[in-house]
């Protein structure tokens, strides 16, 4: 069999030319000077710099505040992750039963994940709101009172995980979807042959099939509670109330264009980048030995 093969030993390299400058110049040189900059303090739109060594990161390790915004963060992407998937895997099993209509229910299941995390945010806005929200409306008639959804921290910061967790549901339906219809009927039918109930032919089997599915999940939702997190935060409570839902990835924007503290901000940058990476290691050396490839 003929393999196709370039004449130049130049043209691959022309050919990929266009990529590699895109890459280069919006992703590798500001992920550099993101971590040059974390080592430098940087004047009002960086017209001047001076070495500061480790006093950025030196700053952020002595400063409380910041070490609220690191555990707030954890444990919201803890929220996001673990309810989050286990959520969807439930509304995916359900969604897989064959029933009448199941492609329209399935597509009305799917549906948020194409809004921005902005427009999640206006409509978890509009329906949390006091005074016109109609969740608070509802709140009102059954319980008598209205839920300062976002003056109170505790709500607010459920507010948040709420929103996130819908606003992705539909991203986790869509894969759990596809492994669940892949999942092969006659293994689960032996096991029934065999003696096990519904909850060990779930965890025993289906759940074992499901692992590589999950492990992917796994890794993209943490990516996604860190990261893309930000555009719900901004549009529902801007951090507030008293910081509650002031989490790493907003905390690093407002010190960067607003308070126009772009050394710290680097800093923050490269201590976000590290514990994202870190947790990823971590359910690779843990979570990944537990993934079952088998037919």
């Amino acid at each position: 069999m003929s393999t196709a093969r370039f004449k130049g030993k130049w043209l691959p390299w022309l050919f990929l030319l266009p990529t590699l400058i895109i890459l280069l110049v919006f992703l590798y040189y500001p992920v550099v000077q993101t971590f040059r900059l974390s080592f430098y303090r940087v004047a009002f739109l960086g017209l001047k710099t001076k070495f500061s060594g480790m006093e950025n990161y030196l700053n952020l390790l002595h400063d409380t505040g910041y070490h609220q915004t690191i555990v707030s963060t954890v444990l919201v992407a803890m929220a996001v992750v673990i309810v989050g998937l286990g959520l969807s895997l439930l509304i995916a099993m359900i969604a897989n039963q064959k029933i009448h209509g199941a492609n329209i229910y399935r597509f009305l299941l799917i549906w948020p994940f194409a809004l921005s995390p902005a427009v999640a945010g206006v409509v978890f806005l509009f329906m949390f709101s006091p005074g016109f929200g109609a969740v608070n409306y509802l709140t009102s008639v059954v319980t008598g009172h209205e839920l300062n959804w976002l003056g109170e921290p505790k709500l607010a910061i459920t507010l948040v995980i709420m929103a996130s967790i819908w606003k992705n549901l539909g991203y986790n339906i869509v894969f759990y979807l596809a492994a669940l219809q892949n999942v092969n009927t006659e293994v689960l039918e032996a096991a029934s042959i065999d003696g096990a109930n519904t909850w060990q032919r779930f965890w025993r089997v289906t759940f074992a099939l499901l692992s590589p599915m999950t492990f992917f999940l796994l890794i993209t939702n943490i990516t996604y509670s860190f990261f893309d997190i930000f555009g719900m935060i901004d549009i529902l409570t801007k951090g507030g109330p008293l910081d509650a839902t002031n989490l790493m990835i907003y905390n690093l924007y407002r010190d960067a264009f607003e308070y126009y503290k772009t050394g710290l901000a680097s800093a923050q940058s490269v201590i976000l980048f590290l514990l994202v990476v870190g947790l990823t290691l971590i359910q690779f050396r843990t979570s990944g030995r537990q993934v079952y490839y088998g037919g």
